[in-house]
């Protein structure tokens, strides 16, 4: 494991941002989910990821998460930035207004749409880095911009002093294994359902999707693995299973999380901005169907799960559309 001392947290949650019903975000909402999730565990929170619909926030929106996120915590959770831009120049005016918005970290994602070649991906995270002097993690999702962050340009990118981090969506454990070894990067797994395998091999910790309804036994999971008590953490690991399959298998995660946020009563409702919508029926009884395999999860009483199809139903346009200009 890396030797740099950690400055985001271990259990880190990739926060959706709840919205009214019209698609407006619920600030007293995001307040109050804000402070669920880091009562329930979490030490690390990034908001206007991809799970908190980055795509379509405006900038002011994500500037005032960072502020709602710094207030609510209250120096209890670190509070990360997400999202970017596959403009170079857009994403490193937003990540200096972050940063004076009270940002602990940002969270560079790669280029997408573009498809940039690896000498730009990497210019692009260096001038970003060079902007700021917050810490960065780089995402690495090549399931969604179209192109990964090669293993020689993780290595080179890791020579820059702000960049001190990855979050791996590719799941190439022998890659992983690979940069442990040969640099001091942090990893945070970005795939639920791996988070275990990559604590194994030597991540400082996970940014997680599920950790929305579920946090602690995330925590319990990290606090083991740190006192080498691969069974607690197993057992933990074998909990979450069925709800992390709820969550990240059937629908965008985001659609899932808010999905059975509100079919919990966290959030006010569970609508999401277009071109993401609510799930189809079918899709919505395989959420159903997964959430009722679920049993004993610290934190979450699904006795109490009440999910509504017609609130989640369809996306919304907000009245102030998600130009991030």
């Amino acid at each position: 494991m890396s030797n740099v001392v950690n400055p985001f947290g271990q259990v880190l949650v990739a926060l959706v941002t709840p919205f009214t019903a019209d698609g407006e975000v619920d600030w007293p909402g995001v307040e109050k989910h804000i402070d669920d999730v880091i009562t329930a565990g979490a030490d690390g929170i990034v908001v206007t990821g991809t799970t908190g619909e980055t795509s379509t926030l405006t900038d002011p929106e994500k500037l005032r998460l960072v502020e709602v996120g710094k207030s609510v915590s209250n120096g209890r959770a670190r509070i990360i930035t997400g999202g970017g831009s596959n403009e170079t120049a857009h994403a490193i005016d937003l990540y200096r207004k972050s940063e004076k918005a009270g940002a602990d970290g940002v969270m560079i994602v790669t280029p997408y749409y573009n498809k940039p070649t690896q000498a730009g991906i990497l210019t692009h995270f260096r001038m970003i880095a060079d902007a700021t002097d917050l810490p960065v993690i780089l995402y690495d999702i090549p399931g969604r911009t179209g192109v990964p962050i090669k293993y020689e340009t993780i290595l080179r990118a890791a020579k820059h002093p702000n960049i001190l981090a990855v979050k791996d969506a590719k799941g190439d454990f022998s890659e992983v294994s690979r940069v442990l070894n040969q640099t001091d990067l942090l990893y945070f797994s970005g795939d639920d359902a791996n988070a275990l395998p990559h604590l194994s091999i030597g991540a400082a910790g996970l940014i997680g999707v599920t950790a929305n309804i579920a946090a602690t036994p995330y925590r319990q999971m990290v606090d083991a693995v740190n006192a080498g008590d691969l069974t607690t953490a197993t057992a933990a690991h074998k909990q979450l299973e069925p709800l992390v399959r709820a969550v990240m298998t059937h629908v965008p995660g985001t659609v899932a999380a808010k999905y059975i946020l509100h079919g919990l009563g966290r959030i006010g409702s569970p609508r999401v901005r277009l071109p993401l919508v609510g799930p189809e029926e079918w899709e919505a009884a395989q959420i159903e169907d997964e959430i009722d395999l679920v049993t004993n999860i610290p934190g979450v009483d699904f006795s109490n799960f009440r999910p509504d199809r017609n609130a989640a139903a369809g996306g919304a346009l907000p009245q102030v559309h998600g130009t991030t200009r």
